[in-house]
């Protein structure tokens, strides 16, 4: 028995707001976590895709350029951590 093409696409959104949730600092997992819960069942395979790969950055330069205490810098400059970073700015 195969599973339909969404159950794979519900499970990674599971793993995903897991992972969200379970940075390792508190300071993320409220952003990021804040962020993905409102947002996920939403999310395209394209946005998550985007989504996972601003997850790959350290959390303590993630946590700088959410809150802006840091400048984003080009090479991780994407809308998907401009919406997040926005949302997160919004939230303060």
């Amino acid at each position: 028995m195969t599973n339909p093409p969404d159950a794979s696409l519900a499970t990674r959104r599971k793993r995903l707001y897991y992972r969200a949730n379970h940075r390792g600092t508190y300071e993320n997992d409220l952003l990021i976590g804040g962020f993905v819960k409102e947002t996920i069942e939403t999310m395209s395979p394209a946005e998550l895709d985007e989504l996972e790969a601003v997850m790959e950055f350290p959390d303590a330069e993630l946590a700088d350029w959410l809150t802006g205490r840091q400048p984003v810098p080009a090479h991780a400059d994407s809308p998907m951590l401009r919406r997040i970073r926005e949302a997160a700015l919004n939230r303060a």
